[in-house]
């Protein structure tokens, strides 16, 4: 099986976390730089989900 027809069936989230890290990897972005922006955005995400 390919890693396309895996990802294929694979949930939304999958698909999502693996589009973001080449989107990271393909722009070289340093993995700390990479996580503070991700907590940001994630404090960012639980604000519209409470609210």
């Amino acid at each position: 099986m390919s890693n396309e027809s895996g990802l294929e069936h694979a949930p939304e989230e999958i698909k999502l976390a693996v589009d973001l890290i080449f989107l990271l990897e393909s722009n070289e972005v340093d993995p700390k730089i990479a996580l503070q922006a991700l907590e940001i955005v994630k404090g960012d995400l639980l604000k519209k989900i409470e609210g």
